[in-house]
């Protein structure tokens, strides 16, 4: 595999670059927001994960122009959360992640989760769509999306291109899910891969769940690494974009010292347990 790095970014299907790690912003508290974006900027991360759920956009907004990095060089992400799903809901929810962040532009805005039904699916993914046809977002995408969510998405957006012209539809440029040894999902991977849809990974370190797992503890006598950071290296072998969250300023240090150690084929293999146990809520199994 390529050698990995803090710099390392893969392109996305709408052609712009994301970074390969980036930082979780916390839900709670909200008052620390600042504080751990602007360290996490310090630190050499890139990559700003935040939402309109966690009520922390206008802090991380305020962490990236006072990190004295050009705009250019941060790449910030935001969700449209569940309870503004369909088109209007939608275009306001946008609306008020620029108005609360004073950003030009927004790299990456997701669906946040796959509720409310079909027509507000479809609703908020054409809104989306005109806020990047508009240069206000530049890439977009789902999270929390199940194969079946996906499938529906797909369709819509092929529709869309049946309509207005090849390209019209909008492309799944990022998926983000729930995704750790415990939880490999490899049937959303499989997807997202054979479409070239980069698969972001929350809950990288499952909340410090497993962390005693005889599974890892050979990883990290072996490597003199934490359990985290063999977790978070697993979810960058395997070509996701993790995204660890923590208002510990050493472990936001930690957990982006991932680069002077390399998982053997046979210790990734040693990972995969078959397990599926979510320790964050579970969206992909909506069925309405």
């Amino acid at each position: 595999m390529a050698d990995l790095s803090i710099k390392t970014e893969y392109t996305m299907l709408s052609g712009h670059k994301i970074p390969a790690l980036g930082f979780g912003v916390p839900l709670r508290p909200a008052d620390v927001a600042e504080e751990v974006v602007l360290h996490s900027l310090k630190v050499g991360y890139r990559h700003i994960d935040s939402a309109r759920a966690y009520r922390n956009e206008g802090p991380c907004a305020d962490a990236i122009k006072k990190s004295g990095i050009p705009r250019s060089k941060i790449f910030f992400t935001s969700k449209v959360p569940p309870r503004s799903m369909g088109y209007e809901q939608t275009k306001s929810s946008i609306n008020s992640s620029f108005s609360q962040t004073g950003l030009d532009y927004v790299d990456l805005y997701l669906i946040h989760a796959p509720y409310g039904g079909k027509s507000a699916r479809n609703g908020t993914w054409r809104a989306l769509i005109e806020a990047q046809q508009a240069g206000r977002i530049r890439s977009i995408g789902v999270s929390n999306y199940g194969v079946h969510h996906l499938n529906e998405l797909e369709s819509y957006i092929k529709e869309l291109e049946s309509q207005n012209g090849k390209g019209k539809g909008g492309e799944i440029s990022v998926g983000q899910w729930e995704l750790h040894p415990w939880l490999g999902r490899p049937d959303i991977v499989d997807w997202c891969q054979k479409r070239g849809v980069v698969i972001q990974a929350y809950c990288p370190i499952v909340r410090g769940q497993r962390f005693e797992e005889p599974v890892l503890k050979p990883l990290v006598e072996k490597y003199g690494k934490t359990p985290s950071q063999v977790l978070l290296r697993w979810s960058l072998q395997k070509g996701f974009v993790p995204l660890p969250k923590s208002v510990t300023l050493s472990r936001i240090e930690e957990n982006a010292d991932l680069y002077d150690f390399q998982l053997t084929d046979e210790e990734m293999k040693s990972l995969e347990t078959g397990e599926y146990a979510p320790c964050a809520w579970d969206p992909t199994i909506s069925d309405d």
